[in-house]
């Protein structure tokens, strides 16, 4: 979702992803709507090294990153008892590790041409703990409090760095969690709300950025 209505604004893309076919009929659709050009890279972010090799990749290229957007992620959900401790290193690795070599591998040339932007998506659930999705929600909270540190130190040099923050959103993250069902329970809002929002407060210097009101009203809550 990004993707598409980055592509809309008129940006030539990089689309990072596992699986190459999705992408390329990704590709396909936006420069058929757009005509914008995507550069594919398949790579599995949660995988020891390959951040490094996202990074070759762009600079073999001579991509010049305007923008980038830490979009991938999984949640895991249940008892300590069942957890499966490399599945969670692989958490570790793409929701901070691989967050971070991109983030520190991007933005010290966009600070020299004093122009670009991150966002990265955090969660709801950086604002507190949360049992039974502990790393997860951890690891949520590592990208929110690096995200607002970075956009600090950036802020009077041309850069922009958001978090963003959604709550339920209508995606895969919940089967693939273990969390079946929850979509069901909760209210959620699509993808293409999230990213509206991101979006629009993006350039307004709104470094945290929570789509929706009832989301907005529980960060507040979990203060008192």
């Amino acid at each position: 979702e990004f993707a598409r209505q980055l592509a809309a604004r008129g940006l030539h893309l990089v689309l990072v992803a596992r699986r190459r076919e999705p992408m390329q009929e990704l590709a396909a659709e936006l420069h058929g709507k757009h005509a914008t050009r995507c550069e594919i890279i398949s790579c599995d972010l949660s995988a020891a090294g390959s951040a490094a090799e996202v990074l070759a990749a762009v600079r073999e290229k001579r991509i010049e990153v305007d923008l980038l957007v830490n979009n991938a992620g999984f949640g895991i959900v249940g008892e300590v008892e069942q957890a499966d401790p490399a599945r969670i290193q692989e958490l570790l690795r793409l929701n901070v590790a691989s967050t971070t070599e991109l983030i520190y591998g991007l933005l010290p040339t966009m600070l020299e041409r004093r122009f670009g932007g991150i966002i990265n998506v955090s969660s709801l659930s950086a604002f507190q703990p949360v049992a039974y999705m502990g790393v997860y929600a951890a690891s949520k909270a590592y990208v929110l409090h690096l995200s607002e540190a970075l956009a600090c130190e950036v802020a009077d040099r041309g850069v922009i760095v958001q978090a963003l923050c959604p709550g339920v959103t209508r995606t895969e993250f919940f089967e693939i969690a273990g969390a079946t069902g929850w979509l069901q329970k909760h209210a959620s809002l699509s993808p293409e709300q999230v990213v509206k929002v991101s979006l629009k407060k993006f350039g307004r210097k709104n470094w945290v950025v929570v789509p929706g009101w009832r989301n907005r009203l529980l960060t507040l809550l979990v203060r008192f």
